[in-house]
């Protein structure tokens, strides 16, 4: 069976890393954006970070530009973004697809296992994965879910 623990994702610095090294954590996968309506939850999922990571959540954010070029920015400029205006310090990958024939293999099989509204389909960004300590999809909230509604998911994954 697959689990979040069989992908790779290439960081915003440009380093292939393995998602295998936070098995055993609690996984919340965002797709962000910079200059979005909802590039604000980046300060409430900075917020869910560090409120949690000690207890062993961590959140990996992936830059998207497939919706309304929301994203137009190289690496260099989206970390510089993120860092100055929000404070990020939680895990950041390079830009990918999260829809259609080059979505990153990581959201396509997210997608597979919790669909959403328009079927498995990614419906805007900052939708968010919330994966278990076992690698395996628990919930899947939309780009109006405020991180700090994800609160109470958050503490029944590291429970469990």
């Amino acid at each position: 069976m697959t689990t979040i623990n069989d992908f790779t994702a290439t960081t915003l610095e440009g380093a292939e890393s393995a998602l295998a090294d936070y098995a055993g954590q609690v996984v919340l996968v965002v797709n962000t954006a910079s200059k979005c309506g909802f590039t604000p939850q980046y300060e409430g999922l900075e917020n869910l970070y560090q409120e949690f990571r000690d207890q062993g959540l961590v959140v990996l954010g992936f830059p998207c530009n497939q919706f309304g070029s929301q994203e137009p920015g190289e690496a260099d400029e989206i970390g510089a973004f993120c860092e100055k205006n929000y404070g990020v310090t939680f895990p950041m990958y390079a830009k990918v697809d999260v829809n259609g024939d080059d979505a990153h293999p990581l959201f396509a099989w997210l997608r597979s296992e919790k669909g959403g509204v328009l079927g498995n389909r990614i419906k805007w960004n900052f939708t968010k994965f919330l994966v278990g300590k076992d690698g395996k999809v628990i919930k899947r909230f939309g780009s109006t879910t405020k991180p700090a509604d994800l609160a109470d998911d958050v503490r029944a994954a590291l429970a469990a």
